[in-house]
């Protein structure tokens, strides 16, 4: 669990390792040297900083959660069980700035991937729903919170889907 940083120095000790090793012709160690290196490069560009993300956006501490966040090289590389987070995390972050439309997107692509739990996902829903809200787009909205209703698996998930319901039906009647 390295930032970008951290892993760029790693990979560069293992090949110092690996050509120290075939120097002394130490053929089997440099292999291993070889196999730790292409291990941290693979988790590079698998898993990232997405964890050390997870931990600050945890306690709250949202910008450093999205510094971590920038330095993942390509998000579409991740792993389909990080990548759910990723996007989780930076569509909190766009809600925090107020960016509705970047929120949107990243919370689009985190519906398609694995989270931890229903309950998770439903709160993917949710936050999709009440975008659509924002919009004035009842029909949407209703949708997403259907769709969330079948997922949430607390009280308080379920409390936040009934408000979210009958708000989108006194927009419906509005309109």
């Amino acid at each position: 669990m390295f930032n970008a940083t951290g892993r760029y120095a790693l990979m560069a000790i293992f090949v110092i390792a690996g050509v120290v090793c075939l120097f002394y012709d130490e053929n089997q160690l440099a292999a291993i040297a070889g196999l730790m290196f292409a291990f941290v490069l693979w988790n590079h560009f698998k898993s990232s900083s997405i964890l050390m993300a997870s931990k600050s956006f945890k306690i709250g501490d949202f910008e450093k959660a999205h510094q971590l966040l920038k330095e993942v090289p390509n998000p579409d590389r991740l792993a389909k069980n990080r990548r759910g987070y990723y996007e989780f995390m930076m569509g909190n972050i766009a809600l925090k700035k107020e960016d509705y439309q970047a929120a949107e997107y990243h919370f689009q692509i985190a519906s398609r991937f694995p989270l931890g739990s229903k309950n998770d996902k439903s709160f993917i829903l949710i936050h999709l729903a009440n975008l659509a809200l924002r919009k004035k787009d009842s029909v949407r909205a209703l949708a997403y919170a259907e769709k969330a209703q079948e997922l949430a698996g607390t009280e308080r998930t379920n409390e936040i889907i009934i408000k979210i319901i009958k708000e989108a039906n006194s927009l419906a009647q509005k309109a």
